[in-house]
């Protein structure tokens, strides 16, 4: 059966570039300890985000102030 909703040619001409464009996210393969897993996704769920986000949000914001790790 044929979708006869899609068109057979598109008209780009007047697009507009992704003002996003810059935040996108790239996928990575990262190994953490199970207890750092459980801790955000405990904390993802208070908050109501995803886990992998707010690990992300916790990263750039270390990125971001130039945060130095305290060893203890």
């Amino acid at each position: 059966m044929e979708d006869t909703d899609m068109r057979t040619e598109y008209d780009f001409s007047n697009a507009k570039p992704n003002p996003y464009v810059h935040h996108e996210k790239k996928q990575i393969t990262i190994r953490l300890d199970t207890d750092t897993i459980e801790y955000f996704q405990e904390l993802a769920e208070q908050v109501g985000l995803r886990y992998q986000t707010l690990i992300n949000l916790y990263l750039a914001d270390a990125a971001r102030t130039h945060k130095q790790l305290a060893w203890v």
